[in-house]
């Protein structure tokens, strides 16, 4: 969801995930793991908020590029792709992070599927991209100060 214009339901999202340790209390998105990433527009180079939800690779947040199941990659896998320094806020922290777009191998598989055994509703969207894409998966990796 880019961030382009004040939207009261991202607003009010935004409030209640943060008011919750980074999971809604209400809504659709209720108990699902949100967190915000702000990134460097791949064509505009301004500044593109996004809430996604997420699963963990260890001390690592992954993030999925499926659009809900679109053809197409969400705006901000270009983004990343192109500025992959990213701010990111979760479980009511901020840091910068390095966001490494997997498009295809192991590493994405194995991320892939762990995310979808965490998040089921996800496994819905490989079936509804078949044969226009591969979702890529994003591993969001803290920068040490």
């Amino acid at each position: 969801m880019p961030d382009r214009a004040a939207n009261p339901w991202e607003d009010s999202l935004i409030a209640d995930v943060r008011a919750n340790g980074g999971r809604p209390s209400g809504g659709p998105l209720a108990g699902h793991p949100l967190l915000l990433m702000w990134s460097t527009g791949a064509k505009s180079g301004l500044e593109r908020r996004s809430i996604l939800t997420y699963s963990r690779d260890g001390a690592d947040y992954v993030v999925a590029g499926t659009k809900s199941g679109a053809p197409d990659d969400p705006f901000w896998v270009a983004n990343v792709e192109a500025h992959p320094t990213v701010r990111v806020e979760a479980a009511n922290e901020t840091f910068e992070a390095d966001a490494a777009v997997l498009r295809d191998g192991a590493e994405r598989d194995r991320l892939w599927a762990q995310h979808v055994a965490e998040l089921p509703h996800f496994g819905k969207y490989e079936d509804q991209v078949r044969g226009h894409r591969t979702i890529p998966v994003i591993r969001l990796r803290r920068i040490e100060a």
